[in-house]
């Protein structure tokens, strides 16, 4: 049963199905990733993308486009669109004209949701299940770098699998997480390739890392203390800190353009170390100054696909997220 989402109200809800839709897991020791698609919502394309922004200060919430395809994870490009992915191909949205179009990626056809933009704004990281390398590996996603306006990308990280999270201000250091020898954790490697260096070594998963703007900072989700927390370490992987310490489920923290907030996202259930499709989530913003956290959406339905990456406007004013109903 669903509850259509209210948008005129700001308010919206939706009851938890069966169903899990592209669901990645990461779970234990053995670091299983694998990409799970359910036979009904596929065959009866029914699952609706509500493309939305957020006002952090007044809590507006605007669609900017609803439909009946599955679009995940948007960036916020200052020339005012913004940057999803959608069965493999990345597309951009006009925040304005509404409009769709679908950016050439060569031949990285194979993209998921971690994908992210420059701080020059003029390149753009994927994260794409490259088929043809020789890992034995069953998911092979690499991370690419290619111009913003679209061409064929060059391959970064050597090694499977990896997902690209966050940029570093100066725009010479990529951070991802990475499975290697049977566990995910945080690594970071230059733009131009070179070897990787892996900055958490802690057992269960490290997931989601952000840079702060200084770059002083890497914003990230753990699993070390059995529940899944958002923390933050020195950007050399030194000196972790935690950061939340509730209930929920939590993942992904976006520090603002300005440095004054973190947002994230967080199941309502203990979801362990699964990131899954089809869940009930509410987004939450921390004031990185007072530590101060608050609700900025009521509870809906998402999560794989809602914010993975970074989503701000640039002007620190927004976020962008996506929210879904499923028959």
């Amino acid at each position: 049963m669903f509850i259509q989402p209210d948008f005129n109200n700001q308010i919206f809800f939706a009851m938890r199905t069966s169903i899990h839709f592209r669901a990645r897991f990461k779970t234990g020791c053995l670091a299983v990733l694998c990409l799970v698609c359910s036979r009904a919502a596929h065959a009866k394309a029914d699952t609706t993308s509500y493309i939305q922004t957020l006002d952090i200060t007044t809590g507006k919430i605007d669609t900017v486009l609803i439909t009946k395809k599955h679009f995940e994870a948007p960036n916020w490009h200052p020339d005012n669109y913004l940057i999803l992915n959608s069965k493999g191909k990345i597309v951009t949205l006009d925040l304005s004209s509404k409009k769709l179009t679908e950016l050439n990626t060569g031949s990285a056809n194979q993209n998921n949701n971690d994908h992210g933009i420059s701080p020059d704004k003029k390149w753009l990281a994927i994260s794409h299940n490259d088929k043809s390398d020789p890992s034995t590996k069953p998911y092979k996603s690499a991370i690419y770098i290619l111009p913003i306006t679209g061409g064929q990308p060059r391959r970064i990280t050597p090694e499977v699998p990896s997902f690209w999270h966050g940029w570093s201000p100066d725009g010479k250091t990529l951070a991802y997480c990475a499975e290697r020898n049977g566990n995910f954790d945080i690594y970071t490697i230059g733009t131009e390739g070179g070897p990787e260096k892996r900055l958490t070594t802690t057992e269960g998963l490290d997931d989601g890392p952000d840079y702060s703007p200084d770059g002083k900072y890497i914003y990230f989700n753990s699993y070390r203390t059995g529940h899944m927390q958002i923390w933050r370490m020195l950007a050399d992987g030194t000196q972790p800190e935690q950061l939340t310490f509730d209930e929920n489920s939590n993942w992904f923290a976006h520090p603002s353009p300005d440095n004054k907030w973190i947002v994230y996202i967080a199941y309502t259930s203990d979801e362990k170390q699964s990131h899954l499709f089809g869940k009930n989530v509410k987004l939450r913003l921390m004031d990185l100054k007072t530590k101060v956290i608050r609700d900025i959406t009521p509870v809906f339905f998402g999560g794989q696909g809602t914010i993975n990456v970074p989503s701000w406007s640039p002007d620190s004013k927004k976020i962008a997220f996506v929210s879904y109903l499923v028959r």
